[in-house]
């Protein structure tokens, strides 16, 4: 695995099991020297998320002592039931807490039987309640997609230009409602590890990382803000043009 600095965090390129298990690893690291009551790790969507819980189910890499204190979200989420094909966090509970046998006090879906705007108000309370005020998660996983955006932080989202204070919101967007961690939940993160894999990434990273700053353009360029807590994982697919 090679690594680096870069502008908008550090970069680290190597195989996929490599990737997959320092996830793990900067994880478990984060939870250790984690001073709050109750430890949080956001999951996300995407492909690449499936492949993580199956290989850590089938390798049993996530250590007993980080399964035992962590409670679980999803930074963004579909505004569908957690039975859905579509959901989230209904993924990551069959894929991953399911098997692992997660307890359900800790597990925090985003509470989709309520409408979006409801939703996004009623997870900010619980979240406060939890973790308490100015905290979003510990650990928040982000995917990448193919248009560079990240969590449900699309090109031309009102969220990278109107400077909402909130963490979490509600939005309409050209893919449904979404329910999504904000710019500034992001910044209030302790740690933040994007998962991205495979050649059709490529030439979204190399907008982020050799392109224009234009974050309504490429919105996980704003993770600038937040450089020194962002960690990308990256294979050598991936990775070629940066």
């Amino acid at each position: 695995m090679t690594e680096k600095t870069t502008d908008y965090g550090r970069l680290c390129v190597g195989e996929k099991e490599e990737l997959f298990a320092r996830a793990v690893a900067l994880t478990a690291a984060q939870q250790a020297r984690a001073t709050s009551k109750n430890f949080t790790l956001a999951l996300t969507g995407g492909l690449t998320p499936l492949e993580w819980y199956d290989w850590c189910v089938r390798t049993r890499a996530l250590p007993p002592a980080l399964l035992a204190a962590t409670h679980f979200t999803v930074s963004d989420e579909r505004h569908v039931p957690l039975v859905s094909e579509e959901s989230n966090f209904g993924h990551a509970a069959r894929r991953l807490l399911d098997p692992l046998a997660v307890p359900s006090e800790q597990r925090h879906p985003w509470p989709v039987r309520l409408s979006p705007s409801e939703a996004a108000e009623a997870y900010r309370r619980a979240w406060a309640a939890l973790v308490g005020p100015g905290r979003a998660y510990d650990v928040c996983f982000l995917g990448l997609g193919d248009d560079a955006h990240t969590a449900s932080i699309f090109p031309g989202s009102p969220l990278l230009s109107a400077g909402s204070s909130d963490f979490f919101v509600a939005l309409d967007t050209s893919k449904g409602p979404r329910l999504t961690i904000t710019p500034a939940g992001l910044r209030a993160c302790d740690l933040i590890i994007i998962k991205t894999l495979g050649p059709a990434k490529a030439p979204a990273l190399k907008r982020i990382f050799s392109g224009p700053y234009d974050p309504l353009k490429t919105p996980a360029q704003i993770l600038k803000t937040c450089a020194a807590r962002v960690v990308w994982l990256v294979d050598k697919a991936a990775a070629k043009d940066i």
